[in-house]
């Protein structure tokens, strides 16, 4: 349209582009109508919480379905969720819970005290491949029941006395029990609904998806186009819906954490799941307020399949872990206050440090190495890493890369896997050596140990010691002190660094970037959220331009 004037011509553009709703940011937009907009690392393995292992699954769960007992994101200590109170008895081997007579699933049937009960019964189904089950191993006879050394669940210690009173038995006390009700291998799931579309243990049925999830939370959901987002919309029929300030959720897949960051600049993010190593410092510098840091609950590590022959030999894994220097993976590649980690559970977890399993000395690692049959890495076989795709994955594998053949003279070839394949790989033990991650379900040792017993659900890599199950899953909890219980458990770990099935590389710290409009977020090492205390003011970052933030 030649005659158009170049102004009119601009400013039709813009009325255009404003008609379409494109000149309005995500933030913006999510400020004015309560619509919080997060990245969430990957898209989610599945939405069935006794099938999912990973973090960015847990923060969906957690919209959709409630505990028995939620978290002070302040404090940590439990507070009511399904249930208003519960009593422990003197023993500590008895838990009561009364459940609100308000609570009620999204399609507004009564949640009671039969749907946790069935839930748990449905969690410990050794045909669903529940990664998790041994969370539930603490009460009576769950453990025999899993195994299948015992037929008949009525003998497990968990029992429905009526539709608002739920009782709990132990073998032995549990003192971290309450701990773990607000983990989704603990959540309660609707029955009906799961049947609806299969057997309680079928795997991957519909049940998980839009318009078909009946859950118990503060949202709903609405939406989920993979590897775009998963959007939760506030569930009316919440017992404390009067008091959930947003409106909805959009969680967004954002494996690569470069295009995250430029998100948040853009204004399509409130906030990211962490920020790329080569920005720490320019928001730190520039725009410190934006910049979220803290202590977080957690060990990034490596996997080592030990049915692989040549993985099979300890001192080949302990020379492995030796020769990676672990001060300068921190100072020169994260940059992010992590620590060096030659223990698995981080150090004062609830008072509990565990002695180091082993040193940064390459030149140990090189006679264990010949030890081993491989004096200078000859003949060892060129071996796999593999990580799940991420640029901060692929910058600490390099490094390691080059620190085994530097100091080992051993190969290694990298590779990674989306988030899903990844799983699907390490789950089926299709690996060498495999990248990993593990957050404190619970602040206790606990978390950190328990995963480790023999064929348990997130161990997988092959490793077993009948003295470290005996420590983990018989001593400790019989034990009458915190000292014993601790001493035990320092002991348990001393074992598994010794046989090294793992090697551990640094403890995490959390890093995120954060909208100035969303309050109500509390930093604590689980990084533990509760959405219903979030809100979202009408104001901020997006009214400055994207050239002021840093590039």
């Amino acid at each position: 349209m030649p005659f158009l004037k170049m102004a009119s011509v601009s400013l039709l553009f813009s009325l255009l582009v404003m008609a379409c709703g494109q000149g309005e940011s995500n933030t913006a937009s999510g400020n004015r109508q309560g619509i919080l907009h997060l990245g969430n690392g990957t898209d989610p393995q599945e939405l069935d919480p006794h099938i999912v292992t990973g973090v960015p699954e847990h923060n969906i769960l957690t919209a959709l379905l409630e505990g028995l007992v939620l978290k002070d994101p302040s404090t940590l200590e439990p507070v009511p969720g399904v249930a208003t109170h519960w009593e422990i008895s003197a023993d500590g081997k008895r838990y009561t819970f009364y459940l609100r007579h308000d609570a009620r699933w999204s399609n507004g049937d009564p949640v009671t005290a039969g749907d946790f009960a069935w839930s748990w019964w449905r969690a410990l189904q050794p045909s669903l491949g529940n990664q998790y089950a041994y969370m539930l191993f603490a009460i009576k006879n769950a453990e025999a029941y899993f195994r299948q050394e015992l037929s008949d669940f009525s003998a497990v210690g968990i029992n429905a006395i009526d539709d608002h009173t739920l009782e709990v038995e132990f073998a032995n006390p549990t003192p971290y029990f309450l701990q773990l009700l607000d983990h989704y291998s603990y959540f309660p799931l609707h029955r009906a609904t799961i049947e609806k579309f299969g057997p309680p243990d079928q795997r991957g049925s519909l049940w998980t998806r839009p318009g078909n999830f009946v859950g118990n939370g503060p949202f709903s959901l609405t939406g989920w186009q993979l590897f775009k987002r998963v959007v939760v919309e506030k569930n009316p029929h919440y017992w404390d819906a009067e008091n959930v300030s947003l409106n909805a959720i959009h969680f967004y897949p954002t494996e690569n954490i470069t295009t995250e960051e430029r998100m948040f600049r853009s204004g399509q993010l409130h906030r990211t799941a962490t920020v790329p190593i080569d920005k720490l410092a320019v928001y730190r510098r520039d725009h410190p307020g934006l910049l979220h840091t803290h202590p977080y609950l957690g060990n990034y590590f490596y996997r080592i399949n030990t049915q692989v022959p040549h993985l099979s030999d300890k001192r080949v894994r302990r020379a492995l872990a030796m020769s990676i220097d672990r001060e300068a993976i921190v100072r020169q590649v994260t940059k992010g206050d992590e620590l060096p980690a030659y223990t698995f559970t981080p150090p004062d977890t609830l008072g509990y440090t565990a002695p180091a399993g082993f040193a940064y000395d390459p030149a140990r690692a090189r006679v264990l190495l010949a030890e081993a049959g491989y004096p200078g890495g000859e003949g060892f076989p060129v071996t796999e890493l593999l990580f799940n795709t991420s640029e901060g994955h692929h910058k600490i594998a390099v490094a390691i890369q080059q620190m085994w053949y530097k100091e080992l003279g051993i190969k290694v070839s990298l590779h990674n896997q989306d988030w899903k394949v990844f799983l699907n790989s390490v789950n089926g033990g299709n690996y060498g050596i495999a990248r990993a991650g593990w957050i404190g379900d619970y602040v206790d040792p606990n978390t950190f140990l328990d995963m480790w017993i023999t064929d348990g659900g997130n161990n997988r890599t092959g490793w077993s010691s009948a003295r470290f199950d005996q420590l983990i899953l018989k001593e400790a909890p019989r034990a009458e002190t915190r000292e014993e219980r601790y001493r035990l458990m320092r002991e348990a770990e001393a074992l598994l660094l010794e046989d090294m099935p793992i090697i551990p590389i640094h403890i995490y710290t959390s890093k995120s970037l954060v909208h100035p409009a969303l309050k109500g977020l509390e930093p604590n090492i689980l990084n533990y959220t509760l959405y219903k205390n979030l809100s979202l003011d009408n104001l901020s970052l997006d009214k400055k331009p994207a050239a002021e933030l840093p590039h």
